[in-house]
């Protein structure tokens, strides 16, 4: 199927013909045409799979297909999601593809200030785009009138319950008309989401384009046994390395994040930190450096894993593991995205033990464990493989043929 074979109105397809985009990603490929259909959708995907594009494509057909304009200009369409960079990059994506539609569209959320946000919203939205705490209160100060929403999108739903949004969004939910489209999004289908969902979907569609805790096809998976006091030796060594160019690094707390980028900064490493701390201007200036390049090393704690669409991450290494296990298929999820290949590191020490077998559990399979000079001695039996000093043979996400969806959220 190609997009052409979509009917999404003619302004659409021009943005995804000057995109470069010709086949759509198997989740949109399910997921559109049913939407399009007006039918309420829950879709089980990972980022990185294309689900921005699944839902934000049908939305702004819809929009445009039926378009009127009324005085108030208040939103038609509300999307819902955990985190301000998620937030911020689904409006970049809506304001691609809308880009010749009279469409308006904004985004609204936390740490930053309400008055530019307050102002876009006066001037009219029709897609508006929000995190549930930002959205709550600027309903409160009755500065958003939700009573005109035709369409609900609620991006990683899993997410948003198990960072307590659960209480806000049913607030938000009984300012908006209950004759709707419902759409929602969910890495997992957990009992407490399967709950959370039942009340909101008329007969929904399901779709599913990876089985629960699937970690990525094309993403090398390594486990490497450490002592805790060697771990940064450890990963001063790996990041020495030529082919690491681009390094998502994982740890369990702020503090350690800000510290791990403190310490390789210091050994000459381009580093920042990024986490629930930092100012939304310093995590945009983070999320920038990184993308362009002029910072190789990114260390945050989960609230990176969920969300972030940045291409080309070649690595990912898990400092420490998460205590959530299903983070781990979160965090190895922002590299080898659509087709291309990467490689995750996941550093075990000898306390680990029961952490990494839950973590196996859940994803199907055993981790291979690597060799390395700062072996623990403590680490199992296991089929080993040494990291060379070298670039490897396979240099991953370079040059290499990727498809024309690549960038598709």
């Amino acid at each position: 199927m190609n997009y052409t074979d979509i009917p999404l109105h003619a302004s659409i397809q021009n943005a995804l013909h000057k995109k470069g985009y010709t086949t759509p990603t198997p989740v949109q490929e399910q997921a559109i045409p049913v939407i399009l259909e007006g039918r309420d959708v829950i879709g089980i995907a990972q980022t990185g799979t294309g689900k921005t594009a699944a839902f934000s494509l049908p939305l702004i057909h819809h929009i445009v297909t039926t378009y009127h304009a009324p005085l108030t200009r208040r939103p038609r369409a509300l999307i819902l999601a955990p985190t301000r960079e998620l937030a911020a990059q689904i409006l970049e994506s809506i304001h691609g593809y809308g880009r010749n539609t009279k469409v308006r569209s904004t985004a609204i959320f936390g740490g930053v200030g309400q008055t530019p946000q307050v102002r876009a919203l006066q001037k009219g939205v029709d897609i508006l785009v929000a995190t549930p705490g930002r959205l709550l209160d600027l309903v409160q100060q009755q500065h958003v009138v939700l009573s005109e929403v035709e369409y609900l999108v609620l991006d990683e739903a899993d997410r948003m319950l198990d960072m307590g949004f659960i209480n806000d969004i049913k607030k938000i939910l009984s300012h908006i008309p209950s004759r709707r489209q419902t759409l929602l999004f969910s890495a997992t289908l957990s009992r407490s989401v399967e709950r959370f969902a039942k009340p909101l979907l008329k007969n929904p569609h399901k779709v599913e384009v990876a089985p629960q805790g699937a970690t990525a096809d094309r993403v090398e998976q390594r486990i490497l046994f450490v002592d805790t006091d060697k771990k940064n030796e450890l990963l001063i060594h790996l990041l020495n390395q030529e082919h690491l160019d681009k390094v998502l690094v994982f740890v369990k707390t702020k503090h350690r994040a800000n510290k791990l980028a403190a310490m390789l900064s210091k050994n000459k490493i381009r580093a920042r930190a990024i986490h629930g701390d930092k100012s939304q201007n310093q995590r945009i200036q983070a999320l920038k450096s990184f993308t362009d390049g002029s910072t190789r090393v990114l260390v945050g704690t989960d609230v990176a894993a969920r969300g972030l669409d940045i291409d080309d991450i070649s690595h990912v290494i898990n400092y420490d593991l998460p205590l959530d296990t299903e983070n781990y298929v979160h965090r190895i999820g922002r590299t080898a995205r659509a087709g291309a290949e990467g490689v995750a590191y996941s550093f075990a020490t000898p306390d680990d033990k029961a952490l990494l077998n839950q973590i196996q559990q859940l994803i199907g399979q055993e981790i291979p464990n690597m060799h390395h000079e700062y072996h623990s001695e403590t680490a199992r039996n296991a089929p080993e493989k040494k990291i060379s000093r070298g670039r490897k043979k396979r240099s991953h996400n370079r040059n290499r043929s990727r498809p024309r969806y690549s960038r598709r959220r």
